[in-house]
């Protein structure tokens, strides 16, 4: 009986909601074996899966060249294919009284040749007195910014820009939000969506929180808002307060000594047990267009701040200073925008993006790799052009070409004097379900 059970179980799994009604309806449920089949659809009715691959070739203009149109060429390849991302995405929603949301549980993994990693883990609680609240905990996107949250398999780009992936690099983190976004009809309520959070600050690079410090996020939206009956506006402004612990006494911050721009370190006993300063202010929108063949969308975004890292990385550190470490206090910004438009029909897009970021504001070009100066190659600035096109065969297949012109600026840096040669081209066909 049980092997019978799990057999329609299996086949419930693999078709839509209608069919699997059809199926229960031919179940004699006065019967053992129909009460138990009964049971699991029941428990199950609300499980959902999905899934997306991504297979894909491409070329770099050098051999073993760092990029962020993905992994990092090896040092003998300039040409590769590679299982960019293979997930699948469990989700269960529980419906309670009058059609209500009361429980939603997702989980999703990353498999490819590179290793398996587990990308979501949350349970969300909502509120259904007022409908206008929401409880997430978990492992789950910080709720900053635009790109951080756009799911890979719909995004127009191969990867997120430089800015994003340094800044909020693995897009999660662990932690809880609480988030108001009304279920029913408010006057003035029903585009706005805000959200806040407080999470462990390191998202996944660290094996766990290293430090009692925490990041508090919040992001406030607009939802798309229908301008007129053909252009719709949404926008948010998003902003991350946090800090790491200092526990050594070094901290570097970047000032002019004799002429030149470079690190000075502060080794104030006092600095051990302080916190250095993580804060992110953000602002994005994104313009929707329709027209006879299909969209135009202008989309962009803007981060300026603050943060602590160390000498020769922006990314976020993942564990505590040791020996004469110290934080270096960086000041950057970044920002990257889109130009979507639909091409013979909804079928064909083409894409431009253009994105930079400045991880180290006070110093400009020329004046990183002079004598006496301690900047490093994580102080240049980089820019980069994306030109691309996307064919969506079919419901389930999409191509992508994508070409990544990136520029560095020039410095007196060894290996840093001009532009280094690190173009990507990128041709990917996604299939999901």
């Amino acid at each position: 009986m049980n092997k019978i059970i799990f057999t329609i179980f299996f086949f419930y799994l693999c078709v839509q909601n209608t069919q699997a009604q059809f199926l229960m309806d031919m179940v004699d449920t006065t019967k053992e074996t129909g009460k138990g089949i009964l049971s699991v659809y029941k428990r199950f009715d609300h499980l959902n899966f999905s899934c997306y691959i991504q297979p894909q070739y491409q070329m770099s203009s050098t051999k073993g060249i760092q990029t962020f149109e993905g992994p990092d060429f090896n040092p003998e390849v300039n040409n590769r294919f590679l299982l960019r991302r293979s997930r699948v995405r469990i989700e269960y929603l529980h419906w309670g009284k009058k059609d209500n949301p009361t429980v939603q549980i997702s989980f999703q993994f990353d498999a490819n040749e590179r290793g398996f990693t587990v990308r979501d883990v949350w349970g969300r609680i909502f509120e259904n007195k007022y409908k206008l609240f929401s409880v997430t905990t978990g492992m789950f996107a910080r709720p900053f910014g635009y790109e951080t949250n756009l799911s890979s398999a719909n995004r127009e780009s191969p990867e997120r820009g430089r800015m994003n992936q340094l800044l909020m690099k693995s897009e999660r983190d662990l932690g809880a939000m609480i988030s108001f976004d009304a279920r029913k009809k408010i006057k003035g309520l029903n585009y706005l969506k805000v959200d806040v959070g407080i999470f462990n600050g390191q998202g996944l690079t660290s094996n766990g929180d290293f430090d009692n410090s925490k990041d508090i996020i919040g992001r406030v939206a607009l939802k798309p808002y229908p301008i007129s009956k053909n252009i719709a506006l949404s926008a948010g402004g998003s902003v991350l307060l946090g800090s790491l612990l200092q526990n050594t006494k070094y901290s570097f911050h970047t000032l002019t000594v004799g002429g030149i721009k470079t690190f000075v370190v502060d080794s104030t006993e006092s600095n051990k047990g302080r916190n250095a300063p993580r804060k992110y202010f953000g602002a994005d929108a994104q313009l929707k267009i329709k027209n006879k063949i299909g969209f135009t969308e202008l989309r962009g975004e803007i981060i300026v701040g603050k943060h602590a890292v160390l000498k020769n990385s922006n990314s976020t550190p993942t564990a505590l200073l040791t020996g004469n470490d110290g934080y270096y206090i960086r000041n950057f910004n970044g920002a990257y925008f889109y130009f979507l438009q639909n091409i013979f029909s909804e079928k064909h897009q083409l894409i431009i993006k253009y994105d930079w970021f400045d991880p180290n504001t006070k110093a400009k070009g020329k004046q990183i790799g002079v004598p006496s100066s301690t900047l490093t190659a994580a102080d240049i600035k980089y820019s980069t052009l994306g030109l691309g096109y996307i064919n969506y065969i079919s419901n389930n297949v999409k191509l992508m070409l994508y070409y990544a012109k990136v520029w560095n600026e020039k410095t007196n840096l060894a290996g840093y004097t001009k532009d280094v040669k690190d173009d990507v081209f990128t041709c990917r066909l996604q299939f999901w379900f």
